[in-house]
């Protein structure tokens, strides 16, 4: 070892206050990672600001979804079903698609859709034939209580003979359809037991951004797990709710009723379509959100129906020309350009051209 020398000119020369305390540190830290005892290392305070930065990278890079998965996947079925199709029977074909036709999104849909929607868990279709025949198709779904009840697509299950259910461990029971909702392509079953695995839906949006989990059955491939973001939200696709929200997270034909869950175990989406002119996940999908799908399924335990009101009125954007023609110069709202004779905004004193700018004061 070299003796130090005062008097030599490299070791004299004088270190700065601020490059001393950053040299503190450092030997601080040295020295919490290499003082040891006969009973093994010791434990030294480790600044403060050293626990934040440790948990705001813990926050920005989870190292993984394995304990929420091992949460919410014994929640998850597997949902297969059987049914007649005849040559004049659309359930499966395009005319399934509940789409005005000239529909711009129609080509969208004719994408993912056509035989592709209707096999889109897994029907297999030949040429036509004049006879009836059996078709099975499969598709996803999840518990929404202990005893039973679990949510999926009502494209899954519509004009279903027999429906069958395989929970995570393996296990098939029968289910019974409580009621379907095509408006929003949610369907409800229900499968006789108790004690089942359930999982809950979100009481808020998601944020574009955060994770996105979907869970479900792609292809027959039961219990299969993907991830990514949600990358927009408010989509309107043409059909059933008009704020799907958008992922990133693969979801392919067999996924459809499936959940997309948030980090922390909830449901925030039912996965119902996607966009892809190969007929495979390309990263664009569309899932119902959380608070739509809450409230079709509370009305179908309820009921085994929904109920809708309506406005009975259609309405327009008001443009920034059209306001200022109004006398309603940088006001936003909302144009009424047509009435249902007898309607509930025509029998409430709403006219064909008012502008609606406020709503319960």
């Amino acid at each position: 070892m070299n003796e130090f020398n005062p008097s030599s000119p490299v070791q004299r020369r004088r270190i700065s206050p601020r490059r001393l305390a950053l040299m503190g540190s450092v030997a601080a830290i040295a020295v919490a990672v290499l003082v040891g005892g006969p009973n093994g290392f010791r434990q030294i305070p480790i600044p403060a600001w050293s626990n934040q930065v440790q948990a705001a990278e813990t926050v920005q890079h989870p190292a993984d979804f394995a304990d929420l998965i091992a949460k919410v996947k014994p929640a998850v079925v597997s949902v297969r079903v059987k049914m007649e199709q005849g040559p004049q029977d659309s359930s499966s074909g395009e005319n399934a698609v509940p789409l005005q036709p000239g529909s711009p999104m129609e080509k969208f849909f004719r994408q993912f859709g056509g035989q592709q929607f209707g096999q889109e868990f897994g029907q297999q279709f030949g040429g036509q034939t004049p006879q009836r025949r059996a078709v099975t198709g499969e598709g996803s779904g999840f518990f929404i209580s202990a005893d039973g009840y679990a949510v999926t697509n009502n494209h899954v299950v519509d004009h279903a003979k027999t429906v069958t259910v395989t929970t995570d461990d393996g296990k098939i029971h029968t289910a019974t359809v409580v009621g379907t909702d095509p408006k929003s392509d949610l369907a409800l079953i229900k499968v006789e037991g108790s004690g089942f695995t359930y999982v809950k839906f979100a009481d808020h949006a998601p944020r574009i951004g955060e994770w996105a989990v979907a869970v479900g059955n792609p292809f027959g491939l039961g219990g299969t797990v993907t991830a990514g973001i949600v990358s927009a939200t408010g989509r309107d696709i043409g059909r059933g709710a008009d704020d799907y929200i958008q992922i990133d997270a693969p979801i392919n034909r067999g996924n459809s009723g499936g959940p997309t869950f948030d980090i922390y175990g909830r449901v925030i989406g039912v996965n119902s379509a996607i966009f892809s002119p190969s007929g495979g996940s390309v990263g664009i999908g569309f899932a119902i959100p959380a608070d739509v799908a809450d409230t079709i399924t509370k009305q179908l335990i309820a009921g085994g129906k929904v109920t809708r009101g309506y406005l009975g009125a259609t309405i327009q954007d008001v443009t920034p020309e059209i306001a200022e023609s109004l006398g309603q110069k940088g006001r936003k709202g909302a144009l009424v350009a047509e009435l249902v004779p007898g309607g509930p905004a025509a029998k409430g004193g709403v006219q064909s051209g008012d502008m609606v700018v406020e709503l319960n004061g």
